[in-house]
């Protein structure tokens, strides 16, 4: 079994090799590749299994430091094609701590109160509460890449958003919530494989979207509107991780472990006692 220090580095290292950096293309990124774990899948889901104990652990923390005061909290943002694993990551990561900590919302298209005020105004109110890891299944950066590649808005009004998100993300993190964006990429080809099962499976029909079949046309503008939405909005207090996602179970590995690195990064340590211990263990004996 790994250290807590060798688990640690490990995360780290792989946060790194997973950060978009200045010169990221998503054209170089192999979606079926697993930077920074060299294990195959039964490897992958015991570092899972394994990693669970550490982010729970973490995860009261923050929690429990809220109880005391602290307004501190960690939002999620999880963008992605079609399929790429995003409900997966809230089942298989998230659904391993406690669920009073974490606050899921799922967006879908606006609706007619919505479209009435700005793209921004009903993520505002979505925003996770003091001691909260929010998770958002998409997000606002919806409002820039459908709307870029099918024509929704100009290309001035795209710009515009991206100034607007960065501006949005810089007010969030300052107000005391760190800020981690995760784009899950999913190859094409393993896109159509993965909507095929959800056809061939009566348990998957839910799931299934004919729409999706209608943006597999749009694939490569996609890829472009991504590109440009990770060199516009990805910035030092609020970058962008790119996940390759082909390996559903090496995806949520790499979230597991930037959500790790995240909270660890926050040094959060156990509230102390507003009350005097030993005397309470003293009335407590006494009953």
């Amino acid at each position: 079994m790994a250290t807590t220090t060798e688990s640690t580095t490990g995360s780290t290292e792989m946060r790194r090799l997973l950060l978009a950096g200045p010169d990221f293309s998503l054209a170089s990124v192999d979606p079926q590749s697993t930077p920074g774990f060299d294990g195959g899948k039964e490897q992958g889901r015991a570092a899972l299994a394994a990693g669970a104990e550490a982010l729970s652990s973490l995860q009261e923390k923050l929690f429990a430091e809220s109880r005391a005061g602290s307004e501190i909290a960690v939002l999620l943002v999880l963008q992605g094609m079609d399929t790429s694993g995003k409900g997966g990551i809230v089942r298989h990561v998230m659904g391993l701590v406690d669920p009073q900590g974490v606050q899921h919302h799922a967006f879908k298209a606006p609706t007619d109160e919505e479209r009435q005020h700005d793209f921004l105004w009903r993520i505002r109110r979505q925003l996770p509460g003091a001691g909260l890891i929010g998770v958002f299944d998409r997000s606002h950066y919806e409002d820039v890449l459908i709307h870029r590649v099918r024509g929704l808005s100009t290309a001035v009004e795209v710009e515009q958003r991206y100034g607007a998100i960065q501006q949005f993300e810089d007010e969030v993190v300052a107000s005391g919530t760190r800020v981690l964006k995760v784009m899950l990429h999913i190859g094409k080809d393993e896109q159509k494989v993965r909507l095929s099962e959800r056809l061939d499976r009566k348990d998957k029909h839910w799931k299934y979207n004919p729409g999706d079949v209608d943006e597999r046309a749009y694939w490569d503008q996609y890829q472009e509107a991504y590109q440009a939405a990770v060199e516009r909005t990805s910035t030092p207090d609020a970058p962008w991780y790119v996940v390759p996602a082909n390996r559903k179970w090496y995806a949520r590995l790499a979230v597991q472990h930037l959500l790790t690195v995240t909270l660890e990064d926050m040094q959060l340590s156990w509230p102390r006692a507003t009350f005097d211990v030993e005397a309470e263990k003293r009335r407590l004996a006494a009953t």
